[in-house]
């Protein structure tokens, strides 16, 4: 029983506060230890914290696999201290059948705090500030055109080709979807060329004699 009581004693209020699968910032943890870095060394050491990136820090999941990292969203989250995000692997812009076929390997996060490229817990993220994106759950493939025209010259895609087929499956989007996609989030390259092709196909399916009436 004695030993048992002692080592309950040596659990640290860090330690306690700490849930598998949460992600902490050194900020947040500061008030639970006197130590607060000798501490988190000491948990990283013995396999309670992995660290993801300089101040960064997360508790690992249990799995059949052994230790599984958090979820991408709350380690996005944490970094950016902002639950305002978007976050997304080029390669869906495949989706649209289009002609692109290239496979990334990175993800690209539009946010409102951050621009650069850092590695969290050894994976690469391209952090882009943008005043304006939508929500996970309110990206239409219409928005993913708008991106990927805005997106094209960093793509490794043969653009003539992309352009061609973008305009010549113009008619199969959402007109009004895409409409207000464009004047949301489209560069000003983007919307000057969009525009184009939307007048182009406007009058390609007036009725003949529309014009004179």
């Amino acid at each position: 029983m004695k030993a048992q009581s002692t080592s309950q004693e040596k659990v640290t209020p860090l330690a306690k506060h700490l849930r598998a699968g949460k992600v902490y910032r050194r900020e947040d943890l500061v008030p639970y230890s006197t130590s607060v870095d000798r501490e988190l060394q000491q948990l990283v050491v013995a396999g309670r914290l992995t660290k993801a990136a300089q101040g960064l820090y997360y508790a690992p999941r249990k799995s059949v696999f052994g230790d599984a990292p958090p979820a991408e969203s709350d380690l996005l989250a944490a970094f950016l201290k902002d639950k305002e995000f978007l976050s997304f692997n080029p390669s869906v812009y495949n989706s649209l059948r289009l002609g692109t076929t290239q496979l990334y390997n990175k993800t690209i996060v539009y946010n409102h705090k951050r621009h650069c490229v850092i590695k969290l817990d050894h994976r690469s993220y391209d952090f882009r500030m943008k005043h304006r994106f939508p929500r996970p759950n309110q990206v239409t493939v219409e928005y993913l055109l708008v991106d990927m025209l805005n997106n094209l010259s960093e793509l490794a895609e043969d653009e003539e080709m992309v352009l061609e087929r973008a305009q010549k499956k113009l008619n199969q989007f959402d007109a009004k979807k895409l409409t207000k996609a464009l004047a949301d989030f489209g560069s000003v390259a983007t919307k000057r060329m969009l525009n184009t092709w939307l007048s182009a196909s406007n009058h390609a399916t007036e009725p003949k004699g529309a014009l004179n009436e």
